[in-house]
Parts: C-alpha cells; sequence; structure tokens
C-alpha cells in the first residue's frame, strides 16, 4: 500500500497564527494530490496544551498554536472534508505514533510526504520514515509543502536530498 502523509494542514499554519502566502498558496495543490492519490491518506495534526508558551518549545517559539480542541488547531476546512481517518496527533516536530502505525502496516510500499512546515515538521516526519522504514521510497512533493521562509524550505528540500529521500515538483 502506498500511503500519503498529509503533515499539519492546520488552520494556525495556513492562515492563523503562524499562516504564511505561500502555506495559503499550496491548499489547492493540496487538495489535489489527496484527491487522486491511490492509496491510504494520512493526516498529523501539531498538538499542544493550553501551557504551551512554559514548554521548551513555545519559550523557543512564543506563540500560542495548534492548542487542542481550538480553531487553529482543527484541519483546515478546505480539507478536513477529505481526512477519511483519525489525526495523529502529535506534540512534537516528528510523529513516533505515526512510525508504529505504519510498522503494523505490513503492505507498505512507499510514503510520501506533503504539508507543512517544509522545514520543521515535513522533514523531521520525513527523516523518521527513512530512518524506521530505509528500504521503501519515501517522497516529498515541493509542491505541497512550504516551509516558515522560502530559504528555509529550500534548505530543507536539499537536505532530505542528501538523505536519499526523493524531492519531486521542485
Amino acid at each position: 500500500m502506498k500511503y500519503l502523509i498529509v503533515v499539519d494542514m492546520q488552520t494556525d499554519f495556513i492562515d492563523g497564527a503562524l499562516g504564511t502566502p505561500e502555506a495559503v498558496a499550496i491548499l489547492p495543490h493540496v487538495k489535489e494530490k489527496i484527491e487522486n492519490f491511490d492509496g491510504k491518506v494520512l493526516f498529523t495534526r501539531d498538538t499542544h496544551a493550553p501551557d504551551y508558551l512554559t514548554t521548551q518549545e513555545g519559550r523557543n517559539l512564543p506563540v500560542e498554536h495548534c492548542i487542542k480542541g481550538t480553531d487553529g488547531w482543527q484541519i483546515h476546512p478546505t480539507l478536513e472534508p477529505l481526512r477519511k481517518t483519525d489525526a495523529i496527533d502529535k506534540p512534537t516536530f516528528g510523529s513516533t505514533a505515526l512510525v508504529h502505525l505504519l510498522q503494523r502496516a505490513d503492505d507498505l510500499e512507499s510514503v510520501e510526504l506533503i504539508g507543512l512546515c517544509t522545514d520543521i515538521c515535513v522533514i523531521s516526519n520525513a527523516m523518521l520514515m527513512k530512518v524506521a522504514f530505509p528500504e521503501i521510497p519515501v517522497t516529498v512533493d515541493a509542491k505541497c509543502c512550504a516551509g516558515v521562509t522560502p530559504a528555509s524550505h529550500k534548505n530543507a528540500l536539499e537536505a532530505m536530498k542528501m538523505c536519499q529521500i526523493k524531492v519531486v515538483n521542485e
């Protein structure tokens, strides 16, 4: 089975607290990719508690975002109707729960990642996939990703290529 991992396409990262024009711009591409994907689609969701600002991440990025249960935490309304499984909530950049879920799949053929942010959560999850499944093709669709900045997006794509993660649609 082919898996598409839709990383953190949440309101706060698109047009909310940490939104960017680049994140808004990829929305139609992400929607089209999900609609046309021949395989299983899984969504991750950055998930923080109300005490986020007291956490290590909150002290380094003091912008409340993706607080569980808020509108900003939700999968963006453009994409929510396309979600067919429970989202994988993750308290940090990469998801070990996602790795464990895919380790239980006896028919794993490939993993493709899209979403936000290329330079934080997409690269973290892509690297976890490559470590957990070194013989399975791992791909990132650059057209369906956006970084914190265009420069950091490009740097993350280059770093993933160096780790034998295939980057398409640059």
